[in-house]
């Protein structure tokens, strides 16, 4: 057992307390076997049931908290697990080639598929370089390149979605940033093979919409997506970014909520602990529920695709009046 290295949070502290000791107990057991096996069977239970117990109740905002660690799997991690062949595509064909958001080509199962997702960084040089996950309009740009070959060539398309929004620098606003997202939407819904959605981590406005159009849209169990940081828009409605907690509520950021207002189609469940508790078995959860996405929506017709996708998003923002 190997005890998380990156910054804990408060609401993990106790189940990190806990870790340690049993880390401890297994190393004195090696010499007194017979005296300490009952007592570390008993504390790897309490751990257990701790860590259900805490990661059942979190709020949205603990939810955004736990999502935003380092050791929280990203695109290429979640890759080499899902696809049994791939290889990595750069370059927007403009000059660009952002690594901030990354995509390729592989096989999945007996698919050959396209993807592109976002790519946060796993400390803080990694992060400069992939811009904290933030897009460029040159990112978007190169997902739209691979997408489209992907619709020239009948592959089906995998966007995976962890980002905190687009990158908003000067930079960016003259190279076309709400262009290059504008146009990726418009795209994304003419494309006559199936398209697969899937929130990683943090889905955070247009810079998750530039790659989220799709068929299905997954999202993991403990993901946010929304159309703000809850800090941004505590900061917008009360000009105090310190209500963020009421803003997260207000928000209705985490999957389940979403899957109530049909934002999301289907929850995937995380291992416990989350996914960074255990990677590859939250990639091989993940990869069934594309299997079976996959497999359905090949069966259409692309004609019929396109009309439920369009049907699907045209829904969205549907309230009713409870006067």
């Amino acid at each position: 057992m190997t005890i998380r290295k990156a910054l804990s949070l408060d609401f993990l502290k106790p189940i990190l307390e806990l870790e340690y000791q049993i880390q401890q107990l297994s190393k004195i057991s090696t010499y007194q076997q017979f005296f300490l096996d009952q007592e570390l069977v008993f504390f790897k239970e309490q751990l257990s049931i701790l860590k259900h117990d805490v990661f059942q109740s979190l709020t949205p905002l603990q939810r955004l908290h736990l999502v935003r660690q380092a050791d929280r799997p990203t695109t290429l991690d979640y890759i080499p697990y899902i696809m049994s062949e791939w290889l990595e595509l750069h370059g927007d064909r403009g000059g660009k080639d952002d690594p901030a958001l990354v995509g390729g080509i592989g096989k999945l199962n007996n698919h050959t598929v396209i993807f592109v997702g976002h790519q946060r960084g796993k400390d803080t040089k990694d992060n400069v370089l992939r811009n904290f996950g933030m897009a460029s309009p040159g990112g978007y740009r190169k997902a739209l390149r691979l997408m489209q070959h992907a619709n020239q060539f009948n592959f089906p398309i995998l966007t995976f979605i962890d980002t905190p929004g687009a990158w908003a620098g000067i930079d960016a606003e003259k190279l076309g940033q709400a262009e290059a997202i504008a146009v990726n939407l418009r795209e994304m819904f003419s494309f006559n093979v199936p398209i697969i959605c899937t929130i990683l981590g943090e889905g955070g406005s247009g810079g998750a919409l530039g790659i989220g159009i799709g068929d299905t849209i997954l999202m993991l169990e403990y993901a946010v997506y929304t159309v703000a940081t809850p800090e941004a828009c505590a900061a917008i409605l009360w000009k105090d970014s310190k209500r963020s907690l009421d803003a997260a509520e207000a928000l209705k950021i985490t999957s389940a909520d979403l899957k109530v207002l049909g934002i999301i189609d289907k929850v995937i469940q995380e291992p416990i602990g989350g996914s960074q508790s255990n990677p590859s078995q939250a990639a091989y959860i993940l990869k069934e529920s594309l299997l079976y996405e996959l497999n359905f929506l090949t069966k259409l017709l692309p004609s019929k695709r396109k009309k439920l996708r369009y049907s699907k998003f045209r829904k969205i923002g549907t309230f009713y009046d409870g006067s």
